[in-house]
């Protein structure tokens, strides 16, 4: 979450009018995260999340993402509930930004995550990939393979800068994974963005998840992969496997991975770190002045990569054979 468009009062008192939610209490922003500007709103009938989206989120993805949510909602999994206002629609313009207001979900994230946090996280992710079997709506991965390159294009120029080295590590990454980038595998909705602070946990239990604005339709195993990224590494590359190898089985405790799946996770993870790791270098060099957002740094992503090159198989990352 982040804030890159400031809402006045006053546009933010007409914006509520349209909703049935009491009387504003308080407004703040929410500078954690990268991608839309983010409010916390407390009313006199409950706490709420505004988003205004911004950036890589298309207009026309978000019925996609507010169908999937009250869906996923519907199905009894633990996610935000958009809220619609009295003429029964869910998303509005705030700022000149598209607009929702979602229900405000309890628990807190968890900085340092152990076993027991990455086995509940793999049965969610499955839970999720269940829950959302039937939901009718298709979004391609906007963030895919196909898309590293040009995100690429953006930074290559100052990517040793960053780090040296940078530009052609990355270079000979995009060359692997575009000749070798699995195809047909098992696949449905998928949330695409799980890291430690979209999910929720009140105690060791986990509560919910949250911002689902990269959900789309992929491959499963790519969804774990993206997990074992933001779960099981430390900043400098560190990887811890007993994490790992609870959340793998946290996951097949609801969905068995097929053989297919199973082959396929070494460069799935490796496409997964290299996908975050150029959002994460294209933020980088480009925050806009004033924006009340805090960049996230590639090298960590960098760091993870270099394991991901030495990895052979899916006993690396922890799961039982």
């Amino acid at each position: 979450m982040a804030v890159y468009t400031e809402v006045s009062d006053a546009a933010l008192s007409e914006f509520l009018s349209a909703y049935d939610i009491g009387s504003l209490l308080s407004f703040k922003g929410i500078a954690e995260g990268v991608e839309n500007s983010n409010f916390f709103l407390q009313t006199t009938r409950g706490r709420y999340i505004l988003t205004l989206y911004e950036k890589r989120v298309r207009e026309g993805d978000l019925p996609f993402f507010i169908g999937l949510m009250e869906h996923l909602s519907a199905r009894g999994l633990a996610c935000p509930q958009p809220v619609r206002d009295r003429a029964g629609t869910a998303l509005g313009q705030l700022c000149g930004r598209p607009a929702a207001i979602v229900s405000f979900l309890e628990g807190v994230s968890v900085k340092t995550p152990g076993v027991g946090h990455c086995r509940e996280l793999g049965r969610a992710l499955a839970e999720l990939h269940a829950a959302g079997a039937d939901f009718g709506m298709v979004r391609a991965n906007s963030l895919s393979v196909e898309s590293w390159r040009p995100l690429f294009a953006q930074a290559e120029a100052q990517a040793d800068s960053v780090a040296p080295g940078l530009a052609e590590r990355t270079r000979a990454d995009l060359a692997l994974l575009e000749a070798s980038w699995p195809e047909n595998l098992p696949g449905g909705v998928i949330h695409a963005d799980l890291f430690t602070d979209n999910v929720f946990f009140i105690g060791d239990a986990l509560s919910g998840l949250i911002d689902f604005y990269f959900a789309c339709t992929d491959a499963f195993a790519y969804d774990l992969a993206v997990c074992l990224n933001a779960w099981c590494f430390e900043a400098d590359g560190t990887f811890h496997r007993d994490m790992a190898a609870a959340l793998i089985a946290g996951y097949e405790a609801v969905r068995p991975l097929e053989p297919a799946e199973v082959a396929a996770l070494p460069i799935l993870c490796r496409g997964a770190a290299l996908r975050f790791m150029l959002t994460r270098l294209v933020d980088w060099l480009n925050v806009p002045p004033g924006a009340l957002v805090k960049p996230k740094d590639p090298r960590e992503f960098d760091h993870r990569l270099t394991f991901h090159r030495q990895a052979r198989d899916a006993q690396d990352y922890g799961r039982q054979s």
